[in-house]
C-alpha cells in the first residue's frame, strides 16, 4: 500500500512538471507570434513585449530545472522514468533557446524598422517561414504531451520545410542587395531574422527527437532518417 501511495505522488509530480513544460512551449510560441507582428507590423510596442517576456521565459526554465532536480534527487527513477526527466529537461532548454531566437527576430525587427529602407525590403515573405516554425512547435509540444512518436517522426521530416523556405529567402535577399546596395545593412537584419525562424524549426525538431527518445529509449539525435524510420515504423 505505501508503494501504490509513493507511485501516486510521483506520477502527480510528473504531470506537475509536464504541466510546466508545456506552459513555458506556449509562452514561447506567442513569444515567436509576437516577434512576426512586431516584424510585418512595424511595432515598436509588441518588440518591447517580447523583450519584457523574455525574462519570464527565463524564469520558468531556472525553476523547471529545479523541481526536476529535486525529483531526480528523492525519486531516483529509472529507465522510462528517468528518460522522461532527462528529456524534459532538454526540452525546457530547447524551448528557451526558441524564446531567444524570438527575442533576435524582435530586436532585428526594432533595427530594420529604424533604417530608411525598412518598408522597401520582403518582411512579409517570412511570414510562410514564421507560420512554418511556429506550427511545427506547436506539434512538438502536442506530441510531447502525448509522447506521439509518429507525430515526432513527422515532425522531424516537415523540419525540411522551413530549410527550404531559408534557402529561397536568402536568394530573394541576395537579389535586393545586388540591385540596391543601400539595402545591404538591412538586409543582413533580415537575413539573420530568417536564421533565427529557421533555428525555431531546429529547436521542434530537437524536441521530437527527445519523444522518440523517452518512448524507444533509443538516442536519434545523429540518426540517419531511414534509420529512425525503421525504429518508429
Amino acid at each position: 500500500m505505501p508503494d501504490k501511495h509513493l507511485s501516486t505522488q510521483f506520477d502527480s509530480e510528473l504531470n506537475g512538471v509536464s504541466t510546466r513544460v508545456l506552459e513555458l512551449g506556449g509562452m514561447v510560441e506567442s513569444q515567436l507570434h509576437q516577434a512576426i507582428y512586431a516584424l510585418t507590423h512595424f511595432s515598436m510596442e509588441t518588440v518591447a513585449q517580447v523583450v519584457e517576456t523574455e525574462q519570464r521565459v527565463n524564469a520558468m526554465e531556472v525553476e523547471i530545472d529545479k523541481e526536476l532536480s529535486s525529483i531526480i534527487a528523492r525519486r531516483q527513477p529509472t529507465a522510462r522514468d528517468l528518460r522522461l526527466l532527462m528529456a524534459m529537461s532538454k526540452t525546457t532548454a530547447n524551448l528557451e533557446r526558441a524564446g531567444d531566437e524570438a527575442v533576435k527576430v524582435a530586436r532585428m525587427a526594432k533595427s530594420i524598422m529604424e533604417s530608411n529602407s525598412a518598408r522597401t525590403l520582403p518582411s512579409m515573405d517570412l511570414q510562410l517561414e514564421a507560420e512554418l516554425a511556429s506550427g511545427l512547435l506547436r506539434k512538438a509540444l502536442d506530441a510531447f504531451a502525448r509522447l506521439d512518436v509518429k507525430a515526432a517522426l513527422a515532425i522531424m521530416k516537415e523540419d525540411d520545410l522551413i530549410d527550404r523556405e531559408f534557402d529561397g529567402f536568402v536568394r530573394k535577399l541576395i537579389t535586393y542587395m545586388m540591385e540596391d546596395p543601400r539595402t545591404i545593412s538591412s538586409s543582413l537584419d533580415l537575413l539573420f531574422v530568417a536564421k533565427a525562424i529557421e533555428r525555431v524549426g531546429d529547436h521542434a525538431k530537437n524536441i521530437a527527437e527527445f519523444i522518440i527518445y523517452i518512448v524507444k529509449g533509443e538516442d536519434v539525435r545523429h540518426s540517419p532518417r531511414d534509420q529512425v524510420e525503421s525504429l518508429i515504423e
